[in-house]
């Protein structure tokens, strides 16, 4: 989101360089630079012990290819914590181990993921009312369900899948 009214006062925008950051929308009344923002979500590949991954169909989002697990990060929350907070209340099971993967700009929602492999000893899911369907999948499999290449989820899955050659 590009400021063109100050949020504090709405005072209408200037540019005015700043710095290496080049021309940002600036409020003269309040003296402070408006820098873009956008939201910050999480993404998180659920593997269980058997090596299968945890894919989910969001209607609302694809009635052709499964999802990962993802949301957005709440005031307060640490990225690990959103990753946590969402598996939970997507599929009902809890992590075990969690590392951070990656950064992924979705270029379609103006949005950053933060991406994370997780781990699980539960294989019972329990959905929350915005998944509509939810499976196991070999991790092999997995990846011809998701999103295709250049997709975060499809970046994820093919990331996992490394982890399991070395």
């Amino acid at each position: 989101m590009r400021f063109e009214f100050c949020p504090d006062c709405g005072e209408k925008t200037q540019l005015k360089e700043i710095g290496d950051e080049g021309n940002i929308p600036y409020c003269s009344k309040c003296g402070k630079p408006l820098f873009d923002m956008f939201s910050t979500c999480v993404i998180a590949l659920v593997a269980n012990s058997d090596g299968e991954i945890a894919l989910l169909r969001q209607n609302y989002i694809s009635d052709k290819y499964y999802n990962l697990v993802s949301g957005y990060i709440k005031p307060g929350e640490t990225a690990e914590e959103t990753a946590r907070r969402e598996v939970k209340e997507e599929i009902g099971v809890e992590v075990r181990d969690m590392q951070f993967a990656g950064s992924f700009w979705f270029a379609k929602k103006e949005m950053l993921m933060l991406g994370f492999i997780a781990e699980t000893s539960d294989k019972r899911l329990t959905l929350s009312k915005e998944v509509d369907e939810a499976c196991w999948k070999p991790a092999r499999e997995a990846l011809g369900c998701v999103h295709p290449e250049g997709s975060v989820s499809y970046t994820l899955v093919k990331k996992y899948l490394q982890t399991l050659s070395d």
